[in-house]
Formats: C-alpha cells, structure tokens, sequence
C-alpha cells in the first residue's frame, strides 16, 4: 500500500449530481455513502445533499444510529411502492383511458394488464423520482445507497423494461390516432400522447444522466476475498459495457500486518487477493482505495466521521508474495441438527455478503455425504450468481454433478420467459394469418403482440424457480437447495406467486371470453404449467415438514436488524424458520483488533439470543477460504450435529 497524496474522484470533485455506491452485500456500501455524505457536507457547507437508500432492506438510518445530522444533508429510505402506488393514483384515469382506445380487447382486458404489469417498477419509479430531482436541481448532490450487485444491474437495465411498457401503451393508442385522422383529417396531441412522451422523456434522461461521467459515477464498494473481488470484477465490466463512469473502486476493512495469527492470516490472504484488481488491461485507468478493518462497528455520527481516515491508494504489488499463513481451525458453536430426511426444499437467506452461497454449498455437499443414494440439486436465485466462484468450478443453465450426489447449475432467470414470448409471437401470427387472413386488423395485431410486454416485473425470475422445480421432478433430484437473493429481493419474490396468478387469471380470462376466435394451444398449455407450477412452490414454502429456511447473518447491529425483517417477512408469509447461522464471527484473542472486533460482536450475539430463543443458533468463527468441494464438504461437516431433526410430528430419524 501507499499514500497518493492525493483523494478519491467521488470526495475531491465538486460538479458531481448523483453518486452511488454499489457492490456485493454486505461489503459496507450504505457505510460508505453515508460517510461520503458526511465528508460533502462539511465540505461543501453551502451545498444541499441528500443520502438516500433504493436497497428494499433499508440500513441508512440504522447506520446513522440516531445521531443528528448536518443541516444541510438530509437522508431519505426511498419507499420504492409508496412512489409505485403514488404513480398509479396520480395516472389511474389516463390508463383507463387509454386502455379504452380502440382494440378490439375492451377496457377491462387491458385494464388488468395495466395494472398487474406495474407492481415490481417500483425501483424504477423510485429512480425516475431521483432522476427529477437531479433535473430539477432540487439538491445540489444526491448519494444513493443501492441494492447488492444483481439487483443494481437490473435497475440500471430497466429503462428497457419500461420502454417496452410505453411503447404498449402507446400501441394502444394508434387505431385511435388513425381513425381520428381518417375522419377528421388530422390528428393533435392530447393529454395521453403528453402522458407517454413525458414519461419516455423522463427515462431518457435517467439513461443520459447515468451516461454523463461529469455528472454522475457509479463507486464499487468490495472486500479482498475471493467471492467479493469475483463480483466486483464482474461489476465493473458491465458498468463499463453500460457506459457508466467509474473511476474509484473502495476495498473495504483492510487487516493490518500483525504479529496475531488471526489478524496476520487474514492480512495475508487479502494480500493475496489483490493483485488480481492490476491485471485486467480493461481496469487500468481505475484507482483502488484501501479503508482498513475499523476495531469498532462503523455506526454514528463519530465513527462514520472517521470512516475514511487512514485511507490509502493502492498500487499493483512488486516482488514475490510470502507464504501464506495457515488459517486458525475451523470452529463452530452449537452445530444445527441435520435436516428432516423428508425435507425436500432448503433456503438459505439474509443480507448479503453473510456467506448464504458458501454456508448452501456446504450443506448440500455435508448432506450428500451423510445420505448415500440421495440425489441433491444446488440452484442460485440470486442475479449475481457466485455458486461457481464458491465450488471453482464453471456453471451454466444445466445441471453440473460437482461431487457424488450433488449437482449445481446458475439458470439465466430470463431464458424461460423469453421462450414463452417467443412462442406467443409465433402462435400469434399463425392465428392472424390463417384464421383472418382478409381482415386489416393490423392495429389490434400490434396491441395483441406486445400483452406480454405489460407482464410484472420478477416473472421470469420465478419462471426460472419454477422451471428448477420442474427439473427436479423430471430427473428425479431428492433435495432442492437454494441459494437466495439478499434480504429484500428474496421478500419480493416470495410474495410475487399471489402477483403472478392473477397475471395468469387475466389471461386465462382472456382466452375464455375470445375463445371462438381466439387460440393459441402451445402459450395456453405453457401458461396452465405455469400456474400448476406456481401452487405447487406455494404449498411446498408453507409445508414445514418439507421446507426449511436458514437465515444467514453476521454479528453486526445492521445484519442483525435485517435478520429481523427477514424473520418477520418469512412469518407473515408463513415460510417456516429452521435455524440461524451467525457467520464469520471472530475468536477472542489478545491482539487489541480482534479483541475489540470480540467484544462488539458478542453483544450483538446476545440480542439474537433474546430475541430468537426459539431457532436454534450456530455461531460460525471465520474460517479462512472455503473455495472447492473438499473444503465446503469438511465445513457442512462443523455445522451440523450428525444427527438428523426429525420432522414436525414425526419420530426421531437416526443419521442414514
């Protein structure tokens, strides 16, 4: 490491509008923004900023602890459906009415449409409200704490999405706009044109503000461990393909060197991390920023005032790398009993960055082993898929066998659903040439051909769950564990099935009511498996004897008070809790970093004890890298007692 002299783009340049922090969860994005927030605000006194949060598991003002704050930084949760359900309120008249326009599908069709294709734009709504602000100049720097990773590349793809959407809507309106002029002779703009176009105006100038490097930067925030910096390169390349402006990239709590065996091993395999981030030719104009490990949890004014002291610019390393040192055994605290033989659906859950993918992984291989014949499928919900980083081995759409009895695959969310509009373009057009070959009915076609396109958003991230499901049962898989998406996203999803089937009951209704005129077999048969589906996946979350969720977390107060939503969430939509997993938890020791590190974390450790007397909790000590099948497999091993848990009502089942 050295000193530059010299200080970050995203603290140092003064004309930027909009900041935002991104990066895999967990790795301290909303501590890095808020205290970004803090340094813009004493520096720039005059200036007005806003710190605020589009990550649906808010930890903003869980960060800031209570304190007060400058007068002139304000902090906002952006409440992404409360802007959704604002947007609707305000524009419910305009899209009846332009529902009304000129189909032969009535009102009410369309209507459903509309309103079924919104929930899930709320992030996007959210960021078209920040993008106004921008415009308007309501603030003159807003800072935007973002959701992990995947779920950040998504909202950055979705002015696609609501494109798309628009051009539905405008679609629907062009029969009218021609039989206006047909008979009138000329046509003028009303309030629905204004409508579509001021909207379209205002995702344009979202795409250009994300696009304006003098305007706008995009900080990855990671940690150097493997599965972090993996994600962040992968970040960065699609930033880069995205044409938004990176120029500073923050690695976060750095260890010092130390003659303690736990401080020196970590700092040693951080070291051995880094030198990958000077590789990449594509990478070379990019200044990483090291903040070293903070003894205490950054949480209030004072701490988040110190967040950036000691920050340091880093340089590619020169000359050979020492040997590493071993890392201290494995430990853990009170071991989970095995899951119910009869369990055929696992969730491992929670914040991200708590090690859900690396604590699944090993559960299915631990499982494998204690199970001889078992067959064992390892499925990825979440967007930044790191299931193959984690078992070191390439992954796709297709089942991979990773070890006896084990098998992974990281499906493309989209596929599926890309499928099922290809094949309602195809059956449609059949329909329209065959059946109506003499009519002009090249309107109503249009409007018929984009119904797919005012779906709900998060629908092919279930069709892709669905489809696993399917997979399972066609090749015989025992045992579904997945690894879900963070917190907030892992909510959405699984309150999405009771969106989706009323989806599902429009089109049905659809083609019930037009079913003399109407058919198309293959989308029909695709949607009725759907459906099918769907019942299924939620009667297996509700069945505790077949289904168990394992939250994740770490001995922070900020994941300690997501766990809580999460527990929360999991019990209003009667997904049955199994068991915590308190991960990456640092052994008492004398050096004065890992004893202060000890002290704050077993503080937190006795407010899950309070609060969750009930699910048993296993404490897991850091465990050094846990990359391959050998490795995962002997960890599942520390974390599970070797005896199974016998089902709700069922006896007690002994270790198969």
């Amino acid at each position: 490491m050295k000193s530059s002299g010299t200080t970050p783009f995203f603290l140092s340049e003064a004309g930027l509008r909009l900041l935002l922090f991104g990066g895999k969860g967990g790795v301290g994005k909303t501590t890095a923004s808020a205290a970004t927030a803090l340094e813009c605000a004493h520096r720039y006194p005059e200036s007005s900023l806003l710190l605020v949060s589009t990550d649906p598991a808010h930890s903003l003002f869980d960060s800031f602890a209570g304190a007060t704050i400058p007068t002139n930084l304000q902090i906002l949760e952006l409440d992404s459906r409360a802007c959704l359900h604002a947007f609707q309120e305000k524009n419910r008249q305009r899209l009846t009415e332009i529902a009304a326009r000129g189909t032969f599908l009535d009102a009410d069709d369309i209507n459903r449409f509309l309103e079924l294709s919104l929930p899930g734009m709320d992030e996007l709504m959210a960021f078209l409200e920040i993008s106004r602000w921008v415009r308007e100049r309501t603030y003159d720097r807003i800072i935007m704490d973002t959701a992990p990773t995947g779920h950040t590349l998504r909202l950055m793809e979705m002015p696609d999405m609501i494109r798309k959407w628009l051009e539905a809507l405008d679609t629907l309106l062009a029969k009218h706009r021609y039989m206006k002029k047909l008979f009138r002779g000329s046509y003028e703009q009303d309030d629905l044109d204004g409508f579509i176009g001021d909207l379209a105006t205002s995702v344009k100038e979202m795409e250009a503000l994300l696009k304006d490097h003098q305007q706008c930067r995009f900080v990855p925030v990671m940690l150097a461990e493997p599965l972090s910096v993996e994600e962040t390169l992968d970040l960065i390349r699609e930033l880069q393909h995205l044409r938004i402006g990176v120029a500073d990239v923050v690695i976060n709590r750095l260890y010092p060197e130390s003659p303690c065996p736990i401080c020196r091993s970590i700092h040693d395999r951080q070291q051995d991390e880094l030198p990958r981030l000077f590789t990449d030719p594509g990478f070379a104009k990019l200044r990483f920023w090291g903040v070293p490990m903070h003894p205490e949890e950054i949480r209030g004014l004072d701490s988040l005032r110190t967040f950036w002291d000691g920050l340091v610019e880093l340089s590619a390393p020169s000359g050979a790398r020492p040997p590493l040192v071993p890392p201290t055994p494995g430990r853990v605290d009170d071991p989970a009993p095995l899951p119910a033989a009869e369990m055929a659906f696992l969730v491992f859950a929670g914040k991200g960055g708590v090690g859900k993918t690396t604590v699944a992984c090993a559960t299915a291989l631990h499982l494998a082993r204690t199970a001889p014949g078992k067959r064992i499928l390892l499925f990825s919900a979440d967007p930044a898929h790191s299931l193959a980083d984690c078992l070191n081995l390439p992954l796709g759409p297709q089942p991979v066998q990773v070890a006896p009895g084990v098998w992974a695959m990281e499906m493309n969310a989209t596929a599926d659903f890309v499928t099922l509009k290809n094949l309602y373009r195809k059956e449609l057009a059949q329909f329209f040439s065959q059946l109506m070959p003499n009519l002009d009915l090249t309107f109503d076609r249009e409007v018929m051909e984009r119904i797919m396109d005012l779906s709900p958003p998060g629908i092919d991230e279930l069709m892709a769950l669905t489809a696993v499901m399917d997979i399972m049962t066609l090749e015989g898989y025992d045992l579904l564990v997945l690894d879900a998406a963070p917190t907030g996203h892992l909510i959405r999803l699984l309150e999405l099935p009771n969106i989706i089937e009323e989806w599902l009951k429009v089109f049905f209704s659809l083609f019930l009511k037009y079913r003399n005129i109407f058919r198309l077999p293959g989308v029909s048969g695709r949607l009725v498996r759907l459906s099918k589906d769907l019942k299924r996946l939620r009667a297996l979350l509700g069945d505790p004897a077949r289904t168990a969720l394992y939250a994740v977390s770490i001995l922070t107060e900020m994941s300690y008070e997501e766990t809580k939503d999460l527990v929360a969430a999991c019990g209003r939509l009667h997904v049955p809790v199994s068991g915590l997993f308190l991960n990456m938890a640092t052994p008492d020791g004398a050096d004065p970093l890992c004893s202060s590190v000890f002290k704050r974390e077993s503080a937190v450790r006795s407010k899950f004890e309070q609060n969750f007397p009930d699910i048993n909790r296993t404490v897991v000590y850091r465990q050094g890298d846990l990359r391959g099948d050998e490795k995962l497999g002997a960890f599942g091993q520390l974390l599970f007692q070797q005896t199974h848990r016998a089902a709700p009502g069922s006896p007690a089942v002994c270790n198969v």
